[in-house]
């Protein structure tokens, strides 16, 4: 049973995704310990919020080191929303730069349809990958955000809402969703059940 951090910075949904990872038999530990991540067999950065105060609470607790470091090892991590968002360079939301380990940007959603993007929405894949693997294109996805990345080198999926944005972004050992898998049901859970196969 592969164990999975679950990065704890402070921003919410640490425990929806330790619940949906343990149901499809990984081994949860939700922890702020640099320590305890670097020896997990996979990373989850999740989040929900601002993108600057969330960059900001991740580099107070050094935590982009450990985030960094776990991706520079070869082993897979996982960003979920807004978690998914801080790995890019930087976010029209603050002037706080992100990690930097996903090229491009994140900008805000169009003011001709209502932001915050919140319910369920289809992703189309525009590239094969083992974590999107048994599930059909046009699936939805559950999204809560006002922000999203653009599509970029290495996107997935991508979804519309007021323009196209990356639904899903994928470089090397680093896979990411602006949607939340723990929230999207039967779906999401095959993402996370993909996730804890590619750590086997």
């Amino acid at each position: 049973m592969p164990d999975v951090a679950i990065l704890d910075y402070g921003s919410g949904n640490l425990y929806s995704v330790a619940r949906a990872v343990a149901r499809v038999g990984g081994e949860p530990l939700v922890t702020g310990e640099p320590r305890e991540v670097a020896s997990a067999d996979g990373l989850v950065v999740p989040g929900v919020g601002h993108f600057g105060q969330c960059v900001r609470e991740i580099r107070r607790r050094r935590l982009d080191t450990a985030i960094r470091d776990f991706a520079a090892s070869g082993r897979l991590v996982v960003g979920v929303c807004v978690g998914m968002q801080v790995l890019f360079e930087r976010s029209d939301e603050d002037g706080e730069p992100g990690l930097g380990m996903l090229a491009g940007d994140v900008r805000r959603l169009p003011a001709t349809v209502k932001v915050p993007h919140m319910g369920w929405n289809t992703v189309e894949w525009r590239t094969p990958h083992p974590i999107i693997e048994g599930i059909p294109n046009g699936t939805p996805f559950y999204f809560v955000h006002s922000y999203a990345p653009e599509p970029v080198e290495g996107t997935v999926g991508v979804a519309e809402h007021g323009r196209p944005f990356a639904a899903a972004v994928a470089r090397a050992n680093v896979f990411t969703t602006q949607f939340h898998p723990e929230k999207s049901g039967e779906a999401g859970l095959q993402i996370y059940e993909n996730v804890v196969k590619a750590l086997t």
